[in-house]
């Protein structure tokens, strides 16, 4: 490109793009109602349904951070001891049933646990979700004083090792640059957004719906469920509880990349309005790179200085104001990675491993 004046403008306009995917992702985010907090529940019974495959590192903390509610751990043909270690914290521990063709282990082993309880109450907890004391009495609390059929809750991301540090807040920060709040909280609009990581229902509204059996073979079952919610007009709420609750999704690199990368191409076809913002930010923040390598060849190099900074700027509400904010360049092209395979891999109708099984 020989124009300088084309090449600054261009700039000008990736800049500006940038730092306005970045902040209002984070603006979208912080836009979910916060859950408030309350230390005495409603005298209502619930039960707590936790899936688990080979979750013995995880399981035993997430069954004590739920006391105040039955827990039910559906063991998925574990090989680690999961079973064992959830008995010994507390849970009842049932058996998964076997995979009918076509279902996913996750929502397999959800319908086998509703169907397992009776109470009014029905709380989908993740294996690797912790709560604290308050956290069920203020979910309850918070439902039955909105009169809510479903809610679902995001949690507090640990990050423990650099990758996670790195790479888990671009790749929310990039999921929430196409999510509207009010929209995935009015019940009269499409856009479908939940957290299987916290998903609670009143369970005459879940068995109206079909609960997980209706979305066995999803494997965005949360979202799905909430898409279903929104058809036949019920209210929901999806929230905030930091303070109240926190996961650790990956462990490993392998479970993040396979994690994200059969996640990722699924939602964006379900919700095709937030997926398409989900595009245009991830495209204009891969713009980085070839932006810069034509300002160096051009000899631009305040103009490239000057870009070099703005995927920091961009994205430092997501990294917590640290400085690992400006390291965003390689999440841009690991994520960029991840949904080309992701992508690819639904085109053609491959599967990823996970946790030992095709999806």
């Amino acid at each position: 490109m020989n124009d300088p004046n084309l090449l600054f403008i261009l700039t000008e306009i990736c800049a500006a793009a940038m730092v306005v995917f970045g902040w209002s992702s984070r603006r979208n985010y912080l836009g979910l109602p916060k859950l408030p907090v309350s230390t005495e529940g409603p005298d209502e019974a619930v039960a707590a349904i936790i899936p688990a495959r080979n979750e013995a590192h995880h399981i035993f903390r997430a069954v004590k951070g739920l006391a105040r509610a039955r827990v039910l751990v559906v063991d998925d043909h574990s090989t680690d001891g999961t079973a064992e270690l959830a008995a010994a914290a507390g849970a009842e521990v049932i058996p998964a049933p076997p995979l009918p063709r076509y279902a996913l282990g996750k929502p397999n082993a959800c319908w086998a646990g509703a169907q397992a309880t009776t109470e009014k109450w029905l709380l989908f907890a993740d294996a690797d979700t912790w709560h604290e004391p308050d956290f069920l009495p203020s979910l309850l609390s918070y439902a039955l004083a909105n009169e809510l059929n479903m809610v679902s809750v995001f949690p507090r991301q640990v990050c423990v090792t650099w990758y996670e540090k790195l790479l888990l807040p671009y790749a929310f920060g990039l999921y929430f640059t196409g999510v509207n709040p009010r929209a995935v909280n009015d019940p009269r609009r499409p856009e479908a957004l939940a957290n299987g990581q916290c998903l609670m229902f009143r369970r005459d509204a879940y068995n109206f719906l079909g609960g997980h059996k209706s979305v066995m073979s999803s494997v965005i079952e949360d979202v799905a469920l909430a898409a279903r919610v929104k058809r036949h007009r019920m209210k929901l709420a999806v929230m905030r509880a930091e303070n109240l609750a926190s996961v650790r999704m990956y462990d490993s690199f392998g479970a993040l990349w396979c994690g994200f990368e059969k996640n990722s191409f699924r939602f964006l076809k379900v919700n095709p309005k937030t997926g398409a913002m989900v595009m245009a930010a991830s495209i204009v923040m891969t713009s980085w790179l070839p932006l810069m390598a034509l300002l160096g060849v051009a000899g631009q190099w305040a103009m490239a200085a000057f870009l070099f900074f703005i995927p920091g700027v961009a994205w430092w509400g997501w990294y917590e104001r640290s400085w690992r904010a400006f390291a965003a360049p390689a999440a841009i092209y690991v994520f960029q990675a991840i949904a080309i395979s992701a992508m690819v891999k639904s085109l053609f109708g491959l599967t990823t491993k996970w946790k030992g099984r095709d999806v």
